[in-house]
């Protein structure tokens, strides 16, 4: 339809290899609402009749109710012929032919993708707010039962599961804001900007931003219709937001082995194995794991598409589509996933005391109290444990309250320390987990109270970017719907 230089028809290899219809079914009735909006633009500024204008919208119209009138056994290069064919068929070419005056494929596309990842971002936030907060939820119920922590893999400092739960919201909070903010700039329409160098036709660019529901207009019309960097900014951010993901998914996984116990995940969220009947496997977490690597491996495809493209636009972008639908098909299905595992999950606290209790992951702890208690220098304190952790290891890896005053008192001798191991043993024995977490007293710790402070501000948190999202999607909802009326009354005019 396009080919007014070109004689004959396109090779069909070379169709099949250009078409880019497969990929275009998200955006297709992003096409519609745009085309809708730009028909009605071109009406109020007289290049349209009124009959003209019906004839484009209820060609539209029935694309939108019945989608599959576009199959017609005809093959296009895109979604963006394919309706401009229907409507020129459908209300002549008098009419239809009329549609794309001061409009661009150029422009078309990049208006349908911004408005479709609007949407995206809008359901993502709306999706991990979810996620947030049912770990919130969790981290309530949990902030009280002391486990280890861990760093290198190795039992650290004692904490609580609590701790790590919101450690886990804490990230996921920035992973919204970076989302929140990439809506600002992907919320800006290009239409208008036409081919590359906007139009000699008089058009309104800031009517069809308002009617589809845009905050702004993207103003140089070679940056509107080539640049990708703020869809780079989003499946950027979607590759940080799976990476969140996946190291959440690997703690719950390990949690989750007989080895350690933690946590069971519920049946509805297992699988299992075809020969093996014991086997309960986190199947899903593991799959939230590896959807981190496709979505950092679309981000990549993108960079290397568009880092030596030239000013203005070409075919290449063409390929960043399928590359960002598969990114936020990815993401969706995790948190999906992540949010009903949370939900369901079930807590072995026991397993996590017994960890905890039996764990020289308190020898921190009774350091630190040598230096508090007794004024030791803090390397003095930690030789002084150390030594006793080696003592308890060689005793058959026996927990530090074990330890009998002689092994107590042969340490500190060995250490040439003043230290009354009478004291020492007193103070190992009174630094339990329980009262570990009590003594944390610094900012952000596992304390109990620190804890509770820590929720009840991400609670508030969420309820301003819930009512920060609601809005945005109230706006573009009410955009659309106010189009969709207006489609309706310019139909009915006579």
């Amino acid at each position: 339809m396009y080919r007014s230089r070109p004689k004959g028809n396109l090779d069909k290899d070379v169709l099949n290899f250009l078409s880019s219809m497969k990929d275009d079914d998200p955006i297709l009735h992003y096409d519609l609402v745009g085309s809708q909006a730009h028909s009605i633009m071109l009406y109020e500024m007289g290049h349209l009749t009124l009959t003209e204008l019906q004839k484009i919208l209820k060609s539209l119209e029935e694309i939108k109710e019945n989608p599959i009138v576009l199959a017609d056994g005809e093959e296009f290069e895109d979604i963006h012929e394919s309706i401009e064919s229907y409507v020129i068929k459908k209300a002549g070419g008098d009419a239809g032919g009329k549609m794309h005056t001061a409009r661009s494929r150029n422009d078309q596309v990049i208006l349908d993708i911004r408005m479709k990842v609007r949407d995206d971002i809008n359901n993502l936030c709306l999706a991990l707010a979810n996620l947030i907060e049912s770990l919130l939820l969790k981290a309530e119920e949990y902030k009280d039962i002391p486990m280890p922590m861990y760093t290198h893999t190795q039992q650290a400092q004692i904490g609580t599961f609590s701790h790590f739960l919101t450690s886990y919201t804490d990230a996921l909070f920035r992973d919204m804001e970076r989302l929140y903010i990439a809506y600002g700039r992907i919320n800006q329409s290009p239409l208008g900007a036409c081919a590359i160098g906007g139009t000699s036709i008089k058009i309104d660019r800031k009517m069809t931003a308002e009617l589809l529901g845009f905050d702004s207009v993207v103003r140089n019309s070679i940056d509107a219709t080539s640049s990708r960097d703020a869809l780079i900014e989003y499946v950027g951010t979607l590759s940080v937001l799976a990476t969140t993901l996946g190291r959440v998914a690997e703690d719950f996984i390990l949690w989750s082995t007989s080895e350690f116990g933690y946590i069971e995940l519920a049946d509805e969220q297992s699988s299992t194995s075809s020969a093996m009947p014991q086997k309960k496997n986190p199947d899903p977490l593991e799959l939230v794991r590896a959807k981190s690597g496709s979505v950092i491996g679309s981000l990549v495809r993108i960079l290397c598409t568009v880092k030596g493209l030239p000013s203005g636009y070409s075919r290449d972008l063409q390929d960043l589509k399928p590359a960002i639908w598969q990114a936020t098909t990815a993401i969706s299905g995790s948190i999906k996933v992540m949010e009903k595992v949370v939900r369901s999950i079930q807590v072995n606290k026991g397993r996590m005391q017994d960890a905890a209790k039996n764990s020289y992951a308190i020898s921190l702890d009774i350091a630190e109290q040598l230096v508090a208690r007794k004024g030791l220098a803090f390397r003095t304190a930690h030789k002084i444990v150390g030594s006793l952790v080696e003592e308890a290891v060689q005793k058959g890896n026996m927990p530090l309250a074990m330890l009998g005053a002689p092994d107590i008192a042969q340490v500190v001798k060995k250490q040439g320390s003043q230290l009354d191991a009478d004291e020492l043993m007193q103070i190992i024995k009174e630094v339990t987990p329980v009262k570990s977490l009590a003594l944390r007293s610094s900012l952000g710790s596992p304390n109990p109270k620190e804890q509770e402070e820590a929720i009840q501000l991400s609670i508030r948190s969420l309820s301003g970017f819930k009512t920060g999202i609601q809005k945005r999607i109230d706006k573009v909802d009410t955009a659309f719907k106010s189009l969709s009326d207006s489609v309706q009354e310019y139909l009915r005019t006579s």
